[in-house]
């Protein structure tokens, strides 16, 4: 018992600081996401529109699917950082690509149709299983 609270006690500080950047990271991900958006989702969520809170939800989801591979995989916390960066700023260009592609989606959000949401989840929540497996490396067999 006595090894299993050493190890407890050697790894809960790296724990915490590990977590806390990419939850840091995932807070200005999720910041800058609402800033690039063509509509104030959370003006739209505290108005009571539905979909917008579940596209602001999927965008969330969507960014921290890759940053969580990277949590998972780095070997140090400044690869963390590195690659969180990378898959960050990869998946708001991905929105952003999104986005622009679905060119009415802004005014379908702002009349709460369900529908724009979905796809707009199901295009973000694609792109961030495939950006974290893309940064899986089989050749340091993290996973």
């Amino acid at each position: 018992m006595g090894s299993v609270l050493q190890s407890f006690q050697a790894g809960f500080p790296t724990f915490l600081i590990w977590t806390g950047t990419a939850g840091a990271m995932l807070l200005l991900a999720s910041t800058i996401y609402v800033l690039l958006t063509p509509w104030k989702e959370l003006a739209l969520v505290k108005g009571g529109n539905a979909t917008a809170g579940l596209a602001l939800a999927g965008a969330i989801l969507g960014l921290a699917i890759p940053l969580a591979s990277c949590l998972a995989s780095s070997v140090s916390l400044l690869d963390l950082m590195l690659w969180g960066m990378v898959a960050l700023i990869l998946q708001l260009l991905a929105y952003r690509l999104t986005d622009l592609l679905l060119r009415d989606l802004p005014r379908r959000i702002q009349e709460d149709e369900a529908g724009a949401a979905i796809v707009l989840i199901s295009t973000k929540l694609a792109s961030a299983m495939l950006l974290a497996a893309g940064l899986w490396d089989p050749a340091l067999q993290r996973f």
